[in-house]
């Protein structure tokens, strides 16, 4: 099976969900978050730096669970910048 490469926005929406995850992760250490959500702290990592911009939806939906996101929030900010602030006002 050949994959097709990722399309600039399929990047950018990666990068920002690295970032989100990065920034709820905090202080906890993402070996402990990887376990937890039942993902190999590599997986996180590459998530987390954007080397893997399209994970699958379980995998994102348990990282999310255990850093206590919900996923309404989590799809507001991967998908337009800003937006989660905007639905929290």
């Amino acid at each position: 099976m050949v994959r097709l490469p990722l399309t600039p926005e399929e990047i950018e929406r990666g990068r920002r969900l690295g970032a989100l995850l990065r920034r709820a992760r905090a202080q906890r250490s993402m070996l402990d978050v990887a376990l937890d959500a039942g993902v190999s702290p590599e997986t996180l990592r590459k998530i987390e730096t954007g080397r893997v911009a399209t994970p699958a939806f379980p995998t994102i939906a348990a990282i999310a669970a255990v850093l206590g996101l919900s996923l309404d929030a989590v799809w507001a900010e991967v998908s337009a910048p800003g937006a989660a602030e905007r639905l929290a006002s």
